[in-house]
């Protein structure tokens, strides 16, 4: 009976296999597939990219995340036993994300955490993460919504220390929390756009015509010298009214161009990517990217009425295709592009799918609201509803367990 596949055939395709295994490893697991599957699946980033082709133990690590299991991948589920601080023991969360203290009724928010579908997370060892910041400075960069996840890690270990022993301070655009018995800080520092721009004051940031300068990462990277760990994020600023500046802010005669959203976020990945190779220790240091934060400002993406937003949801979407019809997508590519071509040692934590999910999370009207609310908007609430920044306890915590997974089992 003649074989199905000749030698010959079998030598044609061999390489094709081994093509699909590479692709669809672990290693570079297909984060574009995960989060939208309309998206080609030749689009690949690893969530830790360049740094298991080596196979050298991470900085920081005690472990291995298990085989095949893709920690980004899963269900959220309900958990009795969350959240793991309340809103009243943490006073460091800002008036942005204390949702019960500004009156929300409803708590079920709170209670959900991620289930990968192959694994389970590591629990967050409160203790294990202060020990290891002991004589180091973790260091958290970007726009307001890596400021959640700052003040949410502050909120998941300050209750291990004593008052005595804790203190925070913000300095320009710095906000840090200094823990005196291990000498320790964690820090945020504020850069929406990483580069420079016209917007980087931290408290009058509110522009409406943004100028970035091309090339100008060093102008706020030699003040994150020295971190031990850092966390980069941005992303929603990049989808605003913005120029890039060529020349500098002193110029007299200013040289701006226009550029596509797309264009201009892989100038900024790029100038990332290389701050990074010239100042972090790939044996000492560890460096994470956070990826897009997503909102929820459309009801009518996930069947809703049209018209509405965030405002009013309690319920999470159930649909687990669902994908927001939003620049996501481009955004993600261009990150796996740049991430996919540098040798750069960097950890991607890919919280955008898990993250979409969850419209029932968003601060929406529950916050300190900076200017008065007209007669306007407190007739129709869904018109000042915050459907971008999350409630505190919620999904920045997760975002952390993700981190604390990267962190000590990668």
């Amino acid at each position: 009976m003649k074989p199905p596949f000749s030698s010959s055939l079998l030598l044609i395709l061999l390489p094709f296999i081994v093509l699909i295994i590479f692709m669809y490893s672990e290693e570079f697991s297909c984060i574009l597939c995960q989060l939208d599957p309309s998206v080609s699946s030749q689009q690949h980033i690893s969530d830790t990219p360049n740094i298991r082709k080596n196979m050298e133990k991470l900085p920081f690590a005690i472990g291995e995340t298990e085989k095949g299991c893709g920690v980004f991948n899963g269900k959220w589920v309900w958990d009795e036993n969350r959240p793991l601080y309340e809103e009243s023991e943490c006073p460091y969360i800002t008036p942005q994300s204390t949702c019960q203290e500004h009156g929300r009724p409803d708590k079920d928010y709170q209670h959900w955490r991620w289930q990968p579908h192959s694994c389970s997370l590591p629990s967050f060892n409160a203790t294990l993460m202060l020990e290891t910041l002991r004589g180091k400075r973790m260091l958290f960069v970007g726009d307001s919504l890596n400021r959640g996840q700052y003040i949410s890690m502050i909120c998941l270990v300050h209750r291990l220390i004593p008052e005595n022993a804790k203190s925070m301070e913000n300095d320009g655009n710095f906000a840090i929390f200094i823990i005196k018995d291990y000498n320790a800080t964690i820090e945020f520092y504020w850069a929406p756009f990483l580069l420079e721009s016209n917007s980087d004051v931290a408290i009058t940031h509110r522009i409406v015509e943004r100028v970035v300068r091309n090339g100008s990462i060093n102008t706020h990277g030699k003040y994150w010298k020295g971190s031990d760990i850092i966390v980069f994020n941005t992303y929603l600023w990049w989808l605003s009214n913005f120029s890039i500046l060529q020349g500098s802010f002193d110029d007299e005669v200013k040289d701006i161009v226009e550029v596509s959203t797309e264009d201009a976020y892989r100038m900024v990945m790029k100038s990332m990517l290389s701050w990074i190779k010239e100042n972090m220790d790939p044996k000492k240091t560890r460096v994470f990217f956070t990826s897009m934060s997503p909102y929820h400002e459309r009801s009518i993406e996930w069947g809703g009425e049209p018209n509405k937003n965030c405002f009013n949801e309690t319920k999470m979407i159930e649909d687990p295709n669902y994908w927001a019809t939003d620049s996501r997508k481009s955004i993600m590519q261009v990150i796996g592009e740049e991430f996919g071509k540098s040798k750069v040692p960097i950890s991607f934590l890919n919280i955008t799918q898990l993250s979409s999910y969850r419209k029932d999370a968003h601060s929406s009207i529950y916050k300190k609201h900076w200017n008065p609310l007209t007669p306007k908007q407190l007739a129709n609430p869904s018109s000042y509803a915050d459907c971008v920044h999350w409630c505190l306890p919620g999904i920045p915590d997760i975002w952390n367990e993700l981190l604390f997974a990267k962190l000590f089992y990668p």
